[in-house]
């Protein structure tokens, strides 16, 4: 344990919120400098880099910035994937809540950016990070239960942006994971890419990081025809299993390839739903979420697969039977740039299975 660690919490997180405000509020000569590589500038009074002040809009709220962050902390895997992608290692600080290994292709600068925790990091630990950005792809990440409300941060002079696709015609206001009330798009994920890009001055990578998501999504959707099919969703928790509702990021996936989501009629993100009613629904195939974190029961696919071929109420469903099973990781089934992952490989499943024309 460090010598820090050993200061009371209640010293410790006052002295770095007093630092963190200096830090972003009276450092320097006041000037954010006209460079895309030049000081943090977000605190206010001093000059804006050239093309700044930058606002986006921010589930609800706005996050305005006078310069390119360079000390950048993501809150969840999904938004610490797009600024990997968007080839931003070098401006991150830290991340934190993570559910699957990082993409392949992002491992090597991932590897230059601290994680701060597997789970939601602390305020504290955050702070320590001195961030002039945060970004996070849930609205609870920055609020009551997770790493701190969002108006701390905006008190301190940090801009907090949270993902569209989590407030995009959705109700967080009741229980579990909220309500959609209108159906999620990939526009609204690319949206979320053009923020990102904006606010770091990378629109060009941005637009480039689209492009090729749709060029995929057209490649995985030509010329399919999955309208006979009928799909079930889930996520996690074998005891009260988290199942896919209508309008998500798998709501996504079914539209694109023309099939239909068993459980269309109920709106709420992820219903817990019983397993007799899954069988009363019967599905044609499984999407399993094939997490690496430990956190709820039947977390990876092996587990999920193990209960369904031995619980009395799954094992006579007719996909359990032709072990028709398609693994996702747990971002492609969430509102990311891996939910694009997600429709190429339950296209390829329904091809493999020949339930898509």
């Amino acid at each position: 344990m460090s010598s820090t660690a050993r200061i009371s919490a209640p010293v410790r997180l006052s002295a770095l919120l007093c630092a963190a405000l200096f830090a972003l509020t009276a450092c320097g000569d006041g000037s954010a400098g006209n460079s895309a590589h030049s000081g943090n500038g977000n605190g206010g009074g001093g000059k804006s880099a050239d093309g700044y002040p930058v606002t986006v809009a921010s589930c609800g709220k706005e996050a305005k910035v006078t310069a390119p962050p360079r000390r950048a902390v993501s809150l969840d895997q999904g938004s610490t994937e797009i600024l990997l992608s968007l080839g931003l290692a070098d401006r991150m600080a830290g991340t934190g809540t993570w559910t699957d290994p990082v993409l392949k292709n992002l491992a090597k600068d991932n590897a230059k950016v601290e994680r701060l925790s597997d789970r939601y990091p602390s305020l504290e630990k955050v702070l320590d990070k001195e961030p002039d950005f945060v970004s996070a792809s849930f609205l609870f990440t920055v609020g009551k239960g997770g790493v701190a409300d969002r108006a701390k941060f905006t008190e301190l002079g940090v801009p907090v942006y949270v993902s569209p696709s989590d407030c995009a015609g959705k109700d967080n206001d009741g229980a579990g994971d909220g309500k959609r009330v209108r159906t999620l798009t990939m526009d609204t994920v690319y949206g979320e890419v053009r923020d990102l890009a904006k606010v770091f001055h990378v629109e060009r990578r941005g637009e480039k990081l689209i492009a090729d998501m749709k060029r995929r999504v057209t490649k995985a959707t030509k010329d399919i025809d999955a309208s006979d099919t009928r799909i079930l969703y889930w996520f996690a928790n074998s005891d009260a299993p988290y199942m896919a509702g209508c309008c998500g990021a798998p709501g996504i996936i079914t539209r694109e390839l023309g099939a239909k989501n068993v459980f269309d009629d109920t709106h709420d993100e992820w219903p817990q739903i019983n397993w007799e009613t899954v069988a009363d629904r019967d599905p044609d195939v499984l999407v399993l979420g094939d997490l690496t974190r430990k956190s709820q029961s039947a977390e990876s696919a092996k587990a999920k697969i193990r209960f369904l071929e031995t619980n009395p109420a799954t094992k006579n469903l007719t996909a359990v039977k032709k072990k028709r099973y398609v693994l996702l990781s747990g971002q492609a089934m969430n509102p990311t740039i891996r939910t694009v992952d997600g429709i190429e490989q339950v296209a390829a499943g329904l091809r493999k299975f020949r339930l898509a024309k």
